[in-house]
């Protein structure tokens, strides 16, 4: 899963002479945070987001309401926005689980996209949590099922020939590190095509791993991120 598949292609951005004013206008209006700011040939300059918009308190306390007025009117984008220098970026071929550590690492919920300086596209946590849903077969009906195992050679496969032997079908599949025990893995899976009564059952069946939790899932509306 590449950052190129999932980003969001052709973002709205802005030239940094453009007005304050303008570039609020666009967050407003198409509803978004990330406003990348470009110059000659989509090169990455900077990015705009809502806080930015906000005149420093101080600044206020020493104008008049003409004052701010006009004050207002003259500020353009290059004198507000976040510099390229001093924001992360990635690149198109960056995996997903690459641009989530990066935000994490970087405490940021979006990253443009680059090659060389060129912008491509953004990728925002948006991004990331929609496809975290998709991967673990959230819009799927059927039995949402976490197992816990103990993570020695061939658990995992012993728990999926469980389900595929029996003629039933695991729609998605995920596994993480207990957050209290990191030898231990939980397991999540998305079963279709048995009883709730079978599925448990054939678990059950499986010396050394735990059924944590089982649930049936509706079917929702595929989300595109």
């Amino acid at each position: 899963m590449l950052v190129k598949d999932y980003m969001l292609q052709h973002p709205i951005m802005i030239e940094p002479h453009k007005r304050l004013a303008d570039a609020r206008a666009l967050l407003v209006e198409n509803d978004i945070y990330y406003l990348p700011v470009v110059g000659d040939g989509k090169r990455f300059l900077g990015m705009i987001t809502p806080p930015r918009l906000a005149i420093p308190p101080e600044r206020m306390a020493s104008l008049d309401v003409w004052e701010i007025s006009n004050y207002l009117a003259n500020l353009t984008v290059e004198k507000v926005m976040l510099k390229a220098r001093d924001l992360p970026t990635i690149g198109p071929q960056a995996t997903l689980e690459e641009a989530s550590h990066l935000m994490i690492k970087t405490k940021v919920g979006g990253l443009p996209v680059l090659e060389g300086q060129i912008v491509l596209g953004l990728i925002t946590d948006n991004h990331l949590l929609v496809e975290l849903s998709n991967l673990l077969g959230a819009f799927e009906p059927g039995w949402r099922v976490t197992v816990r195992i103990k993570g020695k050679r061939g658990d995992l496969l012993r728990l999926i020939r469980a389900v595929t032997d029996r003629g039933w079908t695991i729609m998605a599949l995920g596994n993480v590190r207990t957050p209290k025990k990191p030898e231990d893995w939980d397991v999540v899976l998305k079963v279709v095509g048995c009883t709730r009564e079978e599925l448990v059952d054939a678990i059950a069946q499986l010396e050394g791993q735990v059924l944590r939790d089982i649930r049936e899932t509706a079917s929702y509306a595929y989300v595109k991120s």
